[in-house]
């Protein structure tokens, strides 16, 4: 019971975050640095790697102002980045994908000490639940495939990104942290937790 309490509240707050003025700004500060980076930055390693870094700002929003405001930050933005660069069908479980990320990502990161255990927790929970099920499910409607066959590469795939995904964005949350308490963000009590 008390979990669930916890919850709500962790909840609530994050809905009220996207009614503070600076942080809607820094959440389209966000949305441009993901747009940008999006069509610009992506390293390709082997045929079934690609290290990407457009998906760290959604983190960004996800630490800072928590599950409910990174749900609808990764959802809109996902939108966005479909207009602007269409790739293949729009499908909406695509979508669902980011927003759910943003859920899990936002439970484990709002309000708490930045650490590569907490992090890789939710890189872990995320690579399971949405990259390897949900997407792998998604392809398999979308194109015809079986979806066991396309789960081994994808599978293989998320294991191998799990270490490198959760150092670059322990780093990224460091850093972001830091800098944001540098520019006086962390004075208004938006940055809880210690570094």
């Amino acid at each position: 019971m008390k979990k669930i309490r916890e919850m709500k509240e962790m909840f609530k707050s994050s809905l009220q975050e996207l009614l503070v003025t600076k942080n809607m700004v820094l959440c389209g500060l966000m949305a441009a640095l993901a747009v940008v980076l999006s069509m610009t930055t992506s390293i390709e390693v082997g045929p079934y790697i690609r290290i990407g870094f457009s998906g760290i700002p959604n983190r960004i929003v996800e630490c800072l102002f928590g599950p409910v405001a990174g749900c609808l930050f990764g959802g809109a933005l996902d939108i966005l980045k479909y207009a602007l660069k269409p790739s293949g069908p729009f499908f909406f479980g695509f979508t669902f994908n980011v927003m759910l990320a943003g859920i899990i990502y936002g439970s484990f990161l709002y309000k708490k000490p930045v650490s590569i255990k907490r992090i890789a927790a939710a890189e872990l929970l995320t690579k399971v639940l949405v990259n390897c099920v949900l997407n792998t499910l998604w392809i398999s409607m979308l194109y015809g495939k079986g979806f066991f066959v396309l789960l081994p590469a994808r599978a293989f795939k998320n294991a191998i990104m799990l270490p490198i995904d959760s150092a670059i964005l322990y780093f990224a949350l460091t850093y972001v942290k830091k800098l944001l308490i540098r520019i006086g963000f962390e004075g208004q009590g938006r940055l809880p937790g210690r570094l």
